[in-house]
């Protein structure tokens, strides 16, 4: 009895071992033009096992490369697309550049954060300025409390601000800052509705169970 795991390795294992076992024994076909038959013949079976692959751009170019990457690079037939190599798919790709990456110094503040505070020192001083300063001021002491739930303080935050903005903003007052539960309310306890919930017929049930049920004499 045969197990996979004393089998030759599958190199695209999605393609399944009759596939593999296929395009070995085509490349030891002699004949050229059997050859180049066999090899259709494969692509043909390819297509069908991967239908899926039939949105994809050029699918066929791409069954002929996984074609000559299951042989090892070693089936010499004629393809209708340009013969794939091994470095081919052994180089890397180029690191992508994103631009205007740089090193965020609180990063539970965020980048954009720190946009706003430098747009912000570009405007003259003046109340609008100082108005910003507010803003982002309770903007930062939001996501502070977002990383610590805790416990935050007015002067961290403050002094943080005049650090990100390079002493440009400056919040004299520390009031201008809102309260925690204004900055993040807190969900309401579920235990509270359903002690209102289960008091709120206590008062008909004491209506109801003293004196018993009233009789009305129907009128016709």
């Amino acid at each position: 009895m045969e197990y996979n795991t004393s089998l030759e390795h599958l190199v695209i294992p999605e393609y399944g071992r009759n596939i593999q076992k296929m395009i070995d024994y085509a490349m030891t076909v002699n004949d050229r033009n059997e050859r180049n038959k066999i090899a259709h013949s494969i692509i043909d079976v390819m297509g069908q096992l991967n239908p899926h692959l039939r949105d994809i751009v050029d699918f066929k170019h791409k069954l002929w490369d996984h074609l000559f990457i299951i042989s090892k690079f070693k089936l010499d037939v004629d393809s209708p697309y340009p013969l794939p190599t091994a470095a081919t798919f052994k180089t890397k790709p180029e690191r992508i550049k994103i631009p205007g990456t740089r090193r965020i110094r609180y990063k539970h503040y965020g980048r954009i954060t720190e946009d706003l505070i430098q747009k912000a020192t570009e405007y003259p001083e003046g109340d609008e300025k100082y108005y910003l300063a507010e803003i982002i001021g309770n903007l930062m002491k939001r996501s502070y409390l977002f990383w610590n739930r805790d416990t935050v303080s007015d002067n961290v935050i403050i002094d943080q601000l005049e650090e990100l903005s390079n002493n440009e903003l400056k919040l004299k007052d520390p009031s201008v800052l809102k309260p925690v539960h204004v900055l993040v309310p807190r969900p309401p306890n579920p235990n509270q509705s359903t002690k209102k919930h289960q008091g709120g017929g206590g008062r008909e049930s004491r209506q109801g169970g003293g004196g018993g049920s009233r009789k009305f004499k129907r009128k016709f």
